[in-house]
């Protein structure tokens, strides 16, 4: 990769981007999966193979910067892959389907075991894998690796409503789960650096709707910042869905980033956490990358510059049915607005 004189490469912007430091422009990329059916051609790795093997992982993840132009890398694209070295029965999908978990073999945190040779099931070791085939591959790239959240994995190994209930029901066993779970985040986040991953996304879907602002505060706040505290690498916390009710508490974490949804609006969202926090995404899902027009990309890129956004693309996971020509008018749009500072 040969640079200009006044430009950095990928990595360079990426980390500087995560500590809120001067950057030639703003990153360009994604804290989670941007691979649709269409890239899968591309690459000539497809689902679930991809989710399986190292080498297809690898080559399916590098179209984020070969083909749609990204700072960004992350070979981990769905959100199974803990639960299934845990026990989890997960069906892995097909090329227009994500997996799925299948069972939930836990009931009570006594029931939490960690097996000692979990980091080197299939299911994280490919993870890993892949990471280092991506670092030696794209050295100036920045490679995210990701992890799940004790909360998460919770609604994976317990069942979203059982998990839930206990909240209410029985705050002491949520308490107990999440003390034991959030060290096989640790293990696996560890894991991915030594890797060769430059930051880990992680994933804890505390979504407005499944988690209330108190029980974010009182479950998982606490985990959170621990979670930044032992983890050797900056951290992009996402979570889906309006999280505008929890932005203090998230910005009180100590995460590098928020990769944030846009049902809060880019302006509201920059004027809530102010300079506490890195901001990614901006650009919506189901309705402008699925079903909108370029002129509907372009308008979200405006918005999301206008808010100072560190690093700007997709909000959250991209469906695997997002046409790749939507795609590419983000990068298109992106690149665009971007060099002419709009």
């Amino acid at each position: 990769m040969k640079l200009r004189k006044d430009e950095m490469s990928p990595r360079q912007r990426v980390l500087a981007c995560l500590a809120r430091r001067p950057t030639d422009r703003p990153a360009f990329g994604s804290a989670t999966s941007v691979i649709v059916t269409e890239l899968m051609d591309v690459a000539g790795a497809a689902f679930p193979e991809a989710h399986l093997d190292a080498e297809l992982m690898a080559r399916l993840a590098a179209t984020a910067h070969t083909r749609l132009r990204h700072d960004i890398l992350m070979p981990y694209f769905s959100v199974h892959h803990e639960a299934a070295a845990l026990g989890c029965r997960v069906e892995w999908g097909r090329p227009d389907l994500m997996p799925d978990s299948r069972d939930h073999p836990w009931n009570r945190a006594d029931d939490i075991a960690i097996p000692a040779d979990f980091l080197d099931r299939a299911p994280c070791r490919v993870i890993c894998d892949a990471i280092r085939l991506l670092r030696s591959r794209f050295p100036d790239v920045a490679v995210l690796g990701k992890v799940f959240g004790p909360w998460t994995l919770g609604y994976h190994l317990f069942g979203v409503q059982d998990f839930l209930m206990m909240t209410l029901l029985d705050p002491p066993q949520v308490h107990a789960i999440l003390a034991r779970l959030k060290e096989v985040t640790v293990a696996f986040g560890a894991a991915q650096i030594e890797a060769g991953a430059d930051a880990l996304t992680l994933g804890d879907h505390a979504t407005g709707d499944l988690c209330s602002p108190g029980a974010y505060r009182d479950f998982l706040m606490p985990v959170h910042v621990e979670l930044v505290r032992r983890l050797p690498a900056p951290l992009v916390l996402h979570i889906c869905g309006n999280t505008a009710s929890r932005l203090d508490y998230i910005c009180e974490t100590g995460v590098a980033a928020f990769h944030i949804d846009t049902k809060v609006p880019a302006a509201k969202a920059r004027e809530a956490v102010g300079s506490r926090v890195a901001l990614m995404g901006g650009v919506n899902n189901p309705q402008t990358l699925c079903f909108g027009t370029p002129a509907d990309v372009r308008r979200e890129v405006v918005e999301a510059l206008a808010a100072h956004f560190e690093i700007i693309g997709p909000e959250c996971a991209v469906p695997l049915n997002a046409p790749l020509s939507q795609l590419d008018a983000l990068t298109e749009a992106f690149f665009d607005l971007a060099e002419r500072k709009v």
